[in-house]
């Protein structure tokens, strides 16, 4: 957990399943990759979990992102909570490097599923991709420049950050899944995609696989 993101006492915990409920039989109804997954639980509107790596992706392109998404295991009482639409997010932490904005250094670029189908619940998802599926937003001062502070396609916030010519491009600090501060939630997230590698979340630990 990336403690100074996290608020009150939520969950992100490496954990064997879950697995689907009684009804359910197939492909889904266990965890896409291994036997694990990072379950994930948030209490209320006042916590918030945020699960990620601080190290690895630091200094890389945000430009050169190309792909990004996770499964999730969503249950029918999650939607009850907060409707179809709540689920995990993906955060990077980024440098802007804004030509409009030299003086700020720190942006988050958070992705926001899109609701999502009944079908899966109480079940693994199918692999769901984050540059065609949902939104994408910019917090602080680099939100408002963009015009993408709460709602932008993945190619609308690329293009808007893209402003520097060959120099001065954004850069990443950190990658996380992240939950809150908005409806309580109990599940789990596992395949998450960055690029080339999908990150297989096991009890014993977190392992990068090459795409095909």
């Amino acid at each position: 957990m990336i403690a100074r993101n996290t608020i009150g006492s939520p969950v992100a915990d490496l954990r064997d399943g879950p697995y689907g409920s009684y009804d359910k039989t197939g492909i889904y109804a266990r965890p896409p990759y291994g036997q694990g997954s990072l379950g994930i639980a948030v209490a209320d509107n006042t916590e918030k979990s945020e699960f990620g790596n601080e190290v690895d992706f630091y200094g890389d392109p945000v430009l050169g992102l190309k792909s990004v998404g996770f499964r999730v295991f969503q249950t029918g009482e999650n939607v009850l909570l907060g409707g179809s639409a709540n689920l995990p997010n993906i955060r990077f932490e980024i440098d802007p490097n804004l030509t409009s904005l030299p003086a700020t250094s720190y942006a988050s670029l958070v992705w926001v599923p899109a609701a999502f189908p009944t079908t899966y619940e109480n079940q693994w998802s199918p692999y769901i991709d984050a540059t065609t599926n949902g939104h994408w937003f910019l917090t602080g001062a680099a939100g408002g420049a963009t015009g993408c502070a709460t709602n932008c396609t993945w190619a609308q916030i690329k293009s808007a950050l893209d402003d520097s010519g060959s120099t001065g491009r954004p850069t990443i600090h950190t990658a996380a899944v992240s939950k809150g501060r908005d409806n309580a939630w109990v599940g789990a997230i596992d395949g998450l995609r960055i690029n080339q590698n999908i990150y297989d979340f096991e009890a014993d630990g977190v392992r990068a696989r090459r795409v095909n």
